[in-house]
């Protein structure tokens, strides 16, 4: 069904019907109870809370006994959590924000970690070139540029092997 016919299809009912259908939808999909959940009651802040909790457990993980477990390093976590906050409409400060918080809390696990995989870091390159586009499509690439840079800066401070592409991606905030 196209949007047009949708849009006809909704003129032609009655507001209860809209109504009912709406309860309907709300009752039998998660992700329309989701949506209007953040819609009507948007906390932003426990949601980037929350969702970096999560992240920052990928890296620096500690069991309910209080000790630590081994780090799973998943850059899949971090990414249903951004697709989720772009799913919701969550403010582009917010996801950037978190796009951001993503690469740091990798770079500072690896400070104190060896990364023997490539994956790791490519994965990061990725993140970071997603954070830089999300931020310049946004508009709001000066706001995250000091973070931006000093996630650049960290590459080379650890000597990441592909510096040069993070360095890349980097010029295209300051041109």
């Amino acid at each position: 069904m196209s949007k047009r016919d949708l849009k006809k299809y909704l003129s032609e009912l009655s507001k209860e019907q809209l109504e009912e259908q709406i309860i309907e939808l709300y009752e039998k999909f998660p992700a329309v109870k989701v949506y209007y959940n953040f819609v009507f009651n948007p906390k932003e802040e426990t949601l980037l809370q929350e969702s970096k909790l999560k992240i920052s457990n990928e890296y620096f993980p500690i069991k309910a006994s209080g000790r630590k477990s081994k780090p799973k390093m998943r850059r899949s976590v971090a990414q249903k959590h951004i697709k989720h906050f772009i799913l919701l409409g969550v403010d582009p400060f917010v996801i950037a924000d978190l796009m951001l918080y993503n690469i740091e809390i990798a770079q500072t696990f690896s400070s104190e970690n060896t990364i023997k995989q490539e994956l790791f870091y490519k994965s990061m390159l990725n993140s970071f070139e997603q954070a830089v586009q999300f931020a310049i499509v946004n508009g709001i690439s000066e706001a995250f540029k000091k973070r931006i840079i000093a996630i650049y800066n960290e590459t080379l401070v650890q000597k990441w092997k592909n510096q040069a592409q993070f360095n890349a991606i980097i010029e295209m905030i300051e041109h």
